[in-house]
């Protein structure tokens, strides 16, 4: 148990981890802002999947260079792309519940859906998408 610990601890208090939440940031913002944007043409949800998607080429750029200094390859970035779909799926569902049923304003619905998955798809892209050889 305490081998899993401290690997748990190796991972997430990494200078990688770090970097990737600083890109995190700022995909947060510009999924949220593509979000808002598009949806001024578009209902919330679909506005969100285009946000998403978005957001999502600018992270792969800045996760490559930033976060695990490798270069832009079309196989990392469709390994990349598939390590999001199950933050994807969460999000979207949280955009589904928080701005559909419950009622709430669609920016705070696709802030709340960017925040939660993190961890998950962190470790996707370190032992999935960026994984060394």
């Amino acid at each position: 148990m305490n081998k899993l610990i401290q690997k748990i601890r190796k991972i997430f208090l990494s200078k990688e981890f770090i970097l990737f939440l600083i890109v995190g940031i700022i995909n947060t913002f510009n999924g949220t802002i593509f979000a808002a944007l598009y949806s001024i043409l578009i209902n919330e949800n679909g506005a969100f999947v285009l946000g998403y998607v978005s957001a999502l080429i600018i992270s792969y750029i800045l996760n490559s260079f930033i976060t695990f200094r490798e270069k832009l390859e079309v196989r990392k970035f469709i390994k990349f792309a598939i390590s999001y779909i199950p933050n994807f799926i969460i999000q979207n569902i949280v955009v589904i519940i928080v701005f559909n049923i419950l009622n709430y304003d669609k920016i705070i619905a696709y802030i709340l859906a960017a925040i939660i998955g993190v961890p998950v798809t962190f470790i996707l892209m370190k032992f999935f998408a960026f994984r060394k050889r």
